[in-house]
């Protein structure tokens, strides 16, 4: 899981997402209300393509209109069984990791599928 919880507020332009998305080498941002860090939303490099796709201009669309909101969610405790079939059940690829409304991570299928091999190499092992 990734803890360094990049956010962006949903009136940003996805032209500054991909900004922080490039600047930060991730693929995925959690939109959140600025005060609080509360969790509105998740954008990924899908929504941007879904977006550029649009013919939208990247300096006039708003984060909130092509981000998830209200994504699925997982805590710190959650196995990760459980996180790779959410993600596979739903078609997605980043699950924000949270505590109470506020993210503290971002769990990719990537970071799963490290996960994945490192426990095949324990039992080997």
């Amino acid at each position: 899981m990734a803890r360094d919880v990049i956010t962006i507020e949903p009136e940003d332009t996805i032209g500054h997402a991909a900004e922080k998305m490039v600047s930060h080498t991730v693929s995925a941002i959690v939109v959140a209300d600025s005060p609080y860090s509360r969790l509105l939303g998740i954008i990924t490099e899908r929504d941007l393509t879904r977006a550029v796709a649009g013919r939208v201009h990247t300096s006039e669309a708003r984060v909130r209109e092509w981000m998830t909101a209200d994504p699925e969610t997982v805590s710190e405790t959650t196995d990760p069984v459980e996180a790779v079939q959410i993600m596979l059940d739903g078609g997605f690829r980043h699950l924000p990791v949270v505590e109470g409304e506020r993210a503290v991570g971002i769990v990719s299928i990537r970071d799963l599928a490290e996960w994945s091999v490192a426990a095949g190499l324990k039992r080997r092992g």
